[in-house]
């Protein structure tokens, strides 16, 4: 099964979304594909110090 998604907008600085793009291409994924990777590795990493 599908893992649920939701539409969001966000803001975002250029050059955010210019190093964005640029890594999603160099990794294969959509832009959408990749900051979702990114944030999921970030909430990761809080969690993990959170349970330090």
């Amino acid at each position: 099964m599908k893992p649920m998604k939701s539409k969001v907008s966000i803001t975002l600085d250029d050059d955010v979304v210019s190093k964005i793009k640029e890594l999603s291409e160099e990794d294969d994924r959509s832009f959408s594909q990749y900051i979702n990777l990114v944030l999921k590795q970030h909430i990761k990493s809080i969690k993990e110090r959170e349970d330090a």
